[in-house]
């Protein structure tokens, strides 16, 4: 087999690999994405966590080194209402630690930081006209979702069921991602809010397969050839990896962060809302032994993750994760530590030798 027997989500998207790199807030660079579009595969910009002016910046400089497809990838959450009575029932859980930490309790803090898509984001959609739009959360209203289609944008969108995913092809997207309940991060969950009764990769990717009619990507517990070759004989288009670029050189993340995914085993990780209010698997710490993993005195997504910051900025500064969001997949410890086009490469190259040989490499 010298090439990718399904071209798919190749066509649909116009790359040459069938690896998508994960959008991860806070964690992708402009050079990660610049990366893994310029070896073939699919660069993802996550703009959960900047501003319009701050995604119109990034994307100048994505634009400026590369001419590759990119993905563009927002969350479609909406912004709950105030909510005083349930931002001091966390402010009371959490000054225990104001207090260990030499903190003021009461001290004012910055707001949330991660912004939904809005009509602001799809001007600068319009403006540099990615060749795809990626979601979390579902989909946007539907005047917006029309907008990034009219730009020619292709429109992708993750499913943790198969209700879900059903209901993103009913809703106009592309392709769909399968996210299976291995993945690092928070969850794309959103008719679902019950964790209890998530899939894993393996039964839900066959699963949604065959439920839809648009191409499907696997997403989760997804690290190495194998991994790649998997999601191929489930059914799937193409694979979106995340915790393995988190490896790369490109990443930026905290050093306690680094630490932690170095020593993170298969039984490391799990799913938790103690950040930012929302499901998402990481490295468990402090905080989710403590507090955890799910609370239902966190406040509504994604309001919790200012009033942690002052706590977590002083551990970090000591060398400490006790309050740091230590997003990982379950696979981490079958990643590399490469640079991002290498991996973007090295993913494509191991799964083709795991096809051929039909068995592990």
């Amino acid at each position: 087999m010298k090439r990718w027997p399904d071209r798919r989500i190749l066509d649909l998207f116009g790359i040459d690999l069938p690896i998508i790199q994960a959008p991860m807030a806070g964690a992708t660079t402009v050079d990660m994405v610049v990366a893994a579009a310029e070896a073939g595969g699919l660069g993802s910009l996550p703009s959960a966590q900047l501003s319009v002016a701050g995604l119109r910046e990034a994307l100048g400089e994505v634009r400026a080194l590369t001419k590759a497809p990119i993905n563009v990838n927002f969350f479609s959450h909406v912004s709950p209402p105030a909510d005083p009575a349930a931002q001091m029932r966390w402010r009371a859980l959490l000054a225990p630690y104001y207090v260990e930490s030499d903190l003021n309790p009461a001290e004012s803090v910055a707001g949330a930081g991660r912004a939904p898509f809005d009509a602001l984001f799809c001007e600068v959609v319009e403006e540099f006209r990615p060749e795809v739009v990626s979601f979390h959360f579902g989909l946007p209203e539907t005047t917006l979702v029309q907008r990034v289609k009219a730009t020619g944008a292709k429109i992708v969108s993750s499913a943790t069921t198969v209700a879900e995913a059903v209901w993103l092809e009913a809703n106009g997207v592309d392709a769909v991602i399968a996210m299976g309940i291995e993945a690092g991060g928070h969850r794309g969950n959103f008719l679902t809010h019950d964790m209890a009764t998530q899939v894993g990769t393996m039964a839900l990717v066959p699963q949604v397969v065959d439920a839809v009619s648009i191409p499907v990507i696997a997403a989760g517990g997804i690290a190495d050839g194998r991994g790649v070759a998997a999601a191929l004989m489930l059914g799937a288009a193409a694979v979106q990896v995340g915790t393995a670029y988190l490896f790369c050189p490109e990443a930026r993340i905290p050093a306690v962060h680094a630490d932690a995914l170095a020593s993170a085993g298969d039984d490391s990780t799990a799913i938790t809302n103690v950040f930012t209010g929302r499901p998402a698997r990481g490295v468990v710490n402090r905080l989710m032994r403590e507090l955890g993993p799910l609370s239902d005195t966190v406040p509504a997504f994604p309001t919790a993750g200012g009033v942690l910051a002052p706590i977590r900025a002083k551990a970090e500064a000591a060398s400490r994760n006790d309050f740091t969001n230590l997003w990982a997949g379950q696979a981490a410890r079958l990643a590399s530590r490469v640079g991002a086009a290498e991996l973007t490469r090295n993913l494509y190259q191991a799964a083709l030798d795991v096809l051929d040989s039909r068995k592990p490499v």
